[in-house]
């Protein structure tokens, strides 16, 4: 059955430390929800009430339009392997693009990933585990290199474009705050 707990304790660390895949979801009141699968190695622990993540440039900005709207966030991870688990970090997310002065302190904590576009960092106000005894087990065949072939052909200023294109509003017309500093 689920249980809560206040913070992350070594089991729920190890457990995130060993996923290939994890999912964001946020909204807010007037929006869509936004629910997002995310993988390549981007996912950290800061702390026992801290994780981040490295964000990459995708089709739409929606959690970083939510995030900026509303704060609220739930990752969830859960295990394909012989071991059922589901863990769910509930909390306040916020987005750290290049500019802030965190960015300096946190972005040598991931992987060089092509298409970084900001890290997005959750305060954990409570870790859930839960038993998924009903979720399938599948194998882990490796990462798609895909997005990262699609965003080096982009270079810098391509990405730059498409940032400025597709990414500054959300499908509700949210404003992101990506790239706010070239008004």
């Amino acid at each position: 059955m689920a249980r809560f707990y206040p913070a992350l304790d070594a089991r729920h660390r190890a457990f995130i430390a060993a996923q290939k895949l994890f999912f964001t979801a946020t909204g807010t009141a007037d929006s869509r929800l936004n629910l997002s699968p995310k993988g390549m190695d981007s996912l950290r622990v800061l702390s026992d009430t801290r994780v981040a993540y490295l964000d990459l440039t995708g089709s739409g900005n929606e959690t970083a339009a939510h995030l900026k709207h509303d704060g609220r966030m739930t990752l969830m991870l859960c295990s394909f392997d012989a071991d059922p688990l589901i863990l769910r970090l509930y909390g306040r997310g916020r987005a750290v693009r290049r500019q802030d002065s965190e960015w300096r302190e946190l972005r040598p904590q991931f992987p060089d990933l092509p298409g970084e576009r900001q890290l997005i960092v959750l305060d954990v106000e409570a870790v859930q585990t839960s038993c998924g005894y009903a979720v399938p087990r599948f194998d882990y065949r490796g990462e798609r290199d895909t997005l990262a072939r699609w965003a080096e052909k982009k270079g810098e200023a391509g990405l730059a474009d498409y940032w400025r294109e597709k990414n500054r509003r959300s499908i509700d017309g949210l404003p992101t705050g990506l790239l706010e500093d070239e008004r």
